[in-house]
């Protein structure tokens, strides 16, 4: 009942953006016959190609579902960013026609016919997602510096090198996952964490993408929380591929790395619809710790719980993308208490939240680079966090 429900919504929201995308062509071009068939027919075709994808990738048709899934993704970015020009080209020309019939008629010149409208928002898509697809593929680092008291002060310099959000499957693979271990490896952490969205595909040949993990060993070890798309994908499968990547997962689970600091991790809000819930109550967790202890929370979903406040020194989260695409960031905004960077809290906490270091949908980021973050940890007499300027 669940998935006819979402993808009745699907369909009607992504079919009104196809309408839209028709509709401006049309009246730019015409409706004739000759363009209005075949273009319905791609359209149709456009619309339920996401749908396709799945049905492949679930009947083990992976070449065919790849296929689908750069055509598909592709295209759905390329759409998002028509619709965006467009709209506002359309509100625009409303307010130039508005201000000819109210003030004078002279501004109606200022107006853009259909065509220029088609063209203008064709021009700034295309342009915008060529140079989304080329910024999907540079990994950006980003430096976190963290001072504590609680850090002890033995150990000088600890690095934390977090990914978040990778989305392996149909699309992001061997290549993209080369350029993130590359920037991991480049950063020469002590501990290497994934919070959560490791997986985003029920690919088979997943043998490559373990033995590029299994390559990284930091000397204090990997660790994981699950995301929202393991749970998509198969948990099972999921939890499976980050053991044999050599990660240690947490799920409503905690570990001590003595004399050095301790890790929780918090399981997926979407544990709940598959009935695999863990310990609920975050307090629960970090409160059989002293405070006195460095507590590092890996937490897939940037949201704070208040119960949990004052029992963790540091955050680390994913999930929002920072939008992936831009305007989407602003309304990342409006959901999370922060859409990506550092937010300090009241306690001299800190949540982090990374832009992720993958892609979701579309192989495009607009004005949302990936990452790989690095943190440092060390003693200090007063809690600081702050971001390094100059990120590579």
């Amino acid at each position: 009942m669940r998935m006819a429900i979402f993808l009745s919504v699907f369909i009607t929201l992504y079919g009104s953006l196809h309408f839209y995308a028709f509709m401006k062509t049309g009246r730019a071009f015409g409706f004739h016959k000759g363009l209005v068939l075949p273009l319905l027919f791609f359209m149709v075709f456009m619309v339920v190609c996401p749908i396709l994808i799945r049905v492949a990738e679930h009947n083990g048709m992976e070449s065919l579902g790849r296929i689908l899934a750069y055509v598909g993704y592709i295209w759905m970015g390329f759409l998002f960013l028509f619709f965006i020009v467009a709209a506002m080209l359309d509100i625009y020309t409303g307010l130039v026609l508005l201000g000819a019939h109210i003030l004078d008629g002279s501004f109606a010149k200022w107006a853009l016919s259909p065509k220029a409208l088609f063209f203008v928002s064709l021009s700034v898509s295309l342009a915008g997602g060529a140079y989304g697809l080329l910024e999907a593929s540079i990994i950006r680092t980003e430096h976190l510096v963290v001072e504590s008291p609680e850090f002890p002060e033995k150990m000088g310099r600890f690095r934390i090198v977090q990914i978040s959000d990778v989305h392996l499957g149909l699309i992001v693979g061997k290549r993209q996952l080369s350029r993130i271990l590359n920037a991991v490896r480049a950063a020469n952490p002590d501990i290497l964490v994934s919070t959560g969205d490791l997986l985003d595909g029920q690919i088979d040949g997943i043998g490559d993408l373990v033995k590029a993990f299994q390559n990284i060993n930091p000397p204090y070890g990997k660790y994981a929380v699950n995301g929202n798309h393991e749970y998509y994908v198969g948990i099972d499968r999921a939890r499976r591929f980050c053991r044999l990547a050599g990660f240690t997962l947490l799920n409503d689970a905690a570990v001590d790395i003595p004399g050095v600091l301790v890790i929780a991790g918090v399981d997926d809000l979407t544990a709940e619809r598959f009935g695999r819930s863990g310990s609920g109550r975050e307090k629960t967790l970090f409160s059989k710790w002293p405070k006195e202890r460095f507590l590092l929370v890996l937490k897939h979903r940037p949201v704070l719980d208040p119960e949990s406040e004052g029992f963790f020194d540091l955050q680390l989260s994913g999930h929002t993308h920072d939008g992936q695409m831009f305007p989407f960031s602003l309304m990342v905004k409006m959901v999370f208490p922060i859409g990506a960077g550092l937010l300090k809290l009241p306690d001299n906490a800190a949540l982090y939240v990374s832009r992720g270091s993958g892609t979701w949908g579309p192989p495009m980021r607009l004005l949302s680079p990936p990452e790989v973050t690095v943190i440092d940890l060390v003693h200090g007499k007063r809690k600081k966090v702050d971001l390094q300027k100059g990120s590579d």
